[in-house]
């Protein structure tokens, strides 16, 4: 799935894939496979924010993990700036990680709870002997003051920190070498809503002075609206819809879509009150036992025969916004 633009991708994901093989008996024989991934494309455009959202457990954060080489693919080319991080030996790879970087979920087990925050923030210098000495205690607390901490916290730990605060020695870590391309795996999702928008406003002032990209992934469509310019939706390892937000949040084609946007409240009471919500029937399906066919039948209002033969094809109806579904054909 790509779409129309005038520079070159950052990021291009070409059927990637990730299976984790079932062990089962003493002797550890395989007789499964969980396919967390399951053939994703996608490109991302240098200083886009790209949302990637779905479900708890339909291979969001395996995704992210893979694109960055945390996990090795099963299959499939992940090309970043043009270069294949799937065929490169370890020490192009290592030249290439400071220009890739995550900031994770839970700032509470991300964080070494034995280290200063001088400490966690400064690992990622160390590893790539980057700068030392003084010029390396200056980039510490520039850091901290670029993400609204005090410099002089360098000498505190993690639990003396409030969990938004944690989040911003996250994002100050990840900022440490310079990186261009930033996957921000639910980085708001363990703190308290009060304190969400602002490392949302935080997460976005970077990006604009610092001309960052971001994959953001996350549940939170009402979030993912204000934030991310594109928006992908992703059901039990697939991409199922893909599209310019606005274009997605004002006519979305797939019928799990059209689910999940049901169930985000809307501003105006009035509106809400009258709103029909989608009610998905059933839990979401085993990824090492998903269904043939289309991954969503199953659960899906619509479903027809053919649905559960053959896996539909992503369709382009224009303006960069692709389907995977039988009735847009």
């Amino acid at each position: 799935m790509s779409d129309t633009h005038l520079s070159e991708p950052l990021l291009q994901v070409k059927n990637v894939k990730q299976h984790f093989p079932v062990t089962a008996g003493l002797l550890r024989r395989q007789v499964g496979m969980v396919k967390a991934v399951d053939g994703v494309d996608f490109d991302l455009f240098p200083r886009e924010n790209l949302g990637l959202v779905g479900e708890s457990g339909c291979g969001k954060t395996t995704l992210g993990r893979t694109i960055l080489h945390l996990y090795r693919p099963t299959e499939g080319q992940i090309l970043f700036k043009n270069a294949d991080l799937t065929l490169l030996k370890p020490s192009a790879l290592r030249a290439l990680r400071p220009k890739m970087q995550m900031i994770f979920q839970d700032p509470q087990d991300s964080l070494n709870p034995r280290m200063t925050v001088g400490s966690i923030i400064a690992e990622p210098l160390d590893e790539h002997s980057i700068i030392k000495d003084k010029e390396r205690s200056n980039r510490i607390e520039e850091l901290l003051d670029a993400v609204g901490l005090n410099p002089r916290y360098t000498n505190r730990y993690p639990h003396e920190f409030s969990g938004g605060q944690r989040q911003r020695i996250g994002i100050a870590r990840a900022l440490g070498l310079n990186p261009e391309f930033i996957i921000c795996d639910e980085p708001i999702a363990a703190l308290d809503v009060s304190i969400q928008a602002q490392v949302v406003n935080l997460l976005e002032d970077l990006q604009e002075k610092l001309g960052l990209t971001y994959l953001f992934i996350s549940h939170d469509l009402g979030m993912i609206r204000h934030i991310s310019k594109r928006v992908a939706v992703m059901y039990l390892g697939k991409i199922v819809e893909l599209g310019p937000a606005h274009e997605l949040y004002s006519r979305s084609q797939h019928p799990y879509t059209k689910a999940l946007l049901s169930a985000v409240p809307l501003h105006d009471p009035g509106r809400e009150a009258k709103r029909e919500r989608i009610i998905l029937s059933g839990d979401v399906p085993s990824p090492a036992n998903p269904p043939t066919g289309c991954p969503f039948r199953t659960r899906c209002p619509v479903a027809e025969t053919r649905c559960a033969t053959s896996m539909p094809e992503p369709k382009n109806l224009g303006l960069g916004h692709w389907v995977a579904c039988h009735l847009m054909e």
